[in-house]
This record gives C-alpha cells, structure tokens and sequence, in this order.
C-alpha cells in the first residue's frame, strides 16, 4: 500500500513541476493580416489587434479602411501597413480622431505603427494617451498628432499636414522627432505644460503662425530642423528652456520670438527671415538684435529650389562642417550635375 501511495504521489508531484515548468512561457510571436477582400485573418483592424498578444504582428494589407482603431492594454506589439500609398485608415466618423493609442485610464507599452496613411475626423487624426515608448514611423497624417502624459513617444520620416490647429501637439510629454515633413497646419508643433521634446532634422513648412512653439515649463532641444516659409520660425514662451543649434530658420516673417521668462541656448543658426531674426515677446512684440549670437548665420540658405519644396542644400553651399554640424539645417547638399 505505502508503495502504490508513493507513486501516486510522484505521479502528481511530477505533473506540478511539468505544468509549473510551462508557465509564464511566450507563444512564439504572430503575423495577423488585415485583408478586407477576406484573404486574410481578420477584414477588421480593430479585431485584429485585439486578438494580438505580446510580441506579435499586425500586417494589414492594402486598401481603405473605413474604419476607426484604438490601442489600448496592449503591449510590444507591431501595426504594419503595407505602405502609406496603399493602405489608408479613414475611420467612421464616429469619434473624434481615427487611429487612439491608449485610452483612459488604460495605456499602451511598446507599440510601433508604420506605413499606411491616416486621415483626420473631427480635426484630429492621431492620439496617443498615458502610453510609453510608442513609435511611429513612415506614415502619412493628414490631420493632427496630439499627445497627453505620454513617454518614450518617437516620431520618425513621417508627413504630417493639413491641420486646421497644430500638425503635432505634446502636452506633458516626452518624444522625440526626427527626419518629418510638417506643412501646411495653422502652427507646425506646440509644446505645453512640462513636456521634454527633442526635434531633428525635420522640415517645418507652410505653418500659417509659428513652426515651432515651446510653452510653460516645457524644454526643448532643437538640432538641424529648417523651418521655412512659416508665419513665424520659433516661439519660446512661458518659463522654457531651450536650446537651438545648427538650424536653418528663413523666409519666414520671424525667426526667433522669445519671451524674458524662457531661457535660451543657442548657437550656429542660419537666419534669413522678411521682419525680424529676433523679437522680444511683448504688447507689441519688439525686435531684439541684442539676442543675436556671434556664430549665427544671416544670409540665403541657397536652396535647390524652395519654390518646390526641395530644401537641399546646393552643392556649393557654405553651410558645411560649422560648428560641429557636417551641415546646417535639415538636408545635406544635393549633389547634382543638374543644379548650377
């Protein structure tokens, strides 16, 4: 008897440590397709990340998708696009904004999203709310990117246009943007409350107001952006800190537009602008030339062609090895035979 009581018990003992030896171990990472002619796992992207789990993939193949997307309670999860020509999301109309990443008081961790085009409802396009370490690269917004209380946000090569207020706004948060085309919106990029932003290399463009905005206790670094044919170049306002280094800020009405509240850092800045290269924030505002720094540049950055927003650098361009920068501004020169 003892020894039939013995092997039932090891018996049991080795099921325990055989099922106590699976737990917590991942799936191998999915690929979910989005198709919406029914080809593949899903015609809905919302079911579609739903059903993803951590680690996995949704591939959504081409077409327009009349509907609307939010992630949230999600994490280390891919939304792939098939390209931003061939997959647009155009929503219901039924929200405001089409694609939320994040949702109060639910958040979103580790996400990545790229290559398809996103439309505007309701004036905004995009949300990402309480979320960490999102990414969004290679999109087409037509509309707004607004951010709140998230952190780790990386925006990258991505267009964004065509907003009635701001192309992309971050309000307590952190991110950084590197390599966009921002045009066409009533302000480029504002930033309020105690956000910490770093901008890189973008081109800012056909702002109706400021490119760039920097308010409250928000800092900012701002490195090779050119920021060009805007109401006005960069406004610092409230008690920001700022520094601004090897940027192209041209044939704008204003380059820089500094409150005495904010603090300023500033070095190697090429300036070309119509009323003011500095003005001080006021009633009215004022120019400032006091605020020039010895290294900024004050002459035509020399463009390809502006006129069609090709804001390369010409192969002859003196704006090279400054300062530390291989080149000022956004885009190194263009070297064509073709440009004289």
């Amino acid at each position: 008897m003892y020894r039939f009581l013995l092997i039932v018990v090891c018996s049991v003992l080795g099921a325990g440590i055989a099922v106590a030896g699976t737990e917590g171990m991942a799936s191998d990472p999915r690929t979910i397709t989005v198709a919406l002619d029914g080809s593949g796992d899903f015609s809905s992207i919302q079911e579609a990340v739903d059903s993803a789990g951590k680690g996995d993939t949704v591939l959504i193949k081409a077409g327009l998708y009349r509907q609307d997307l939010t992630i949230h309670s999600k994490e280390k999860v891919k939304i792939v696009g098939a390209g931003v020509e061939q997959v647009v999301l155009q929503g219901r109309g039924e929200m405001v904004g089409v694609l939320h990443v994040g949702k109060w008081p639910y958040g979103a961790t580790d996400i990545e999203i790229s290559g398809l085009t996103i439309n505007e409802h309701g004036g905004h396009a995009l949300g990402i709310f309480n979320g960490n370490r999102i990414v969004l690269r290679q999109l087409h917004v037509k509309g707004m990117v607004f951010s709140q209380q998230v952190q780790d946000v990386r925006i990258e090569d991505c267009i964004i246009g065509g907003s009635e207020t701001t192309g992309a706004h971050f309000s307590d948060s952190q991110a950084v943007l590197v390599g966009n085309f921002i045009h066409d919106n009533d302000y480029g990029i504002n930033v309020t409350g105690k956000s910490s932003v770093r901008l890189e290399h973008n081109i800012i463009t056909r702002s109706l107001f400021e490119a760039v905005v920097i308010g409250d206790q928000s800092a900012a670094v701002l490195v090779n952006n050119t920021l060009v044919k805007n109401g006005g170049g960069a406004t610092f306002l409230g008690a920001s800190q700022i520094e601004a280094m090897g940027n192209i800020l041209s044939f704008n009405k204003v380059g820089f537009l500094i409150a005495p509240s904010s603090q300023m850092k500033a070095g190697y800045n090429l300036l070309f602008n119509g009323e003011a290269d500095y003005m001080r924030v006021g009633s009215p505002n004022r120019p400032a030339p006091e605020l020039k720094v010895n290294s900024d540049i004050f002459a035509d950055p020399r463009f390809v062609d502006a006129e069609q927003d090709d804001f390369h650098l010409r192969p002859d361009s003196t704006l090279l090895n400054m300062g530390g920068f291989s080149h000022l501004g956004a885009l190194p020169p263009r070297r064509s035979p073709s440009i004289k």
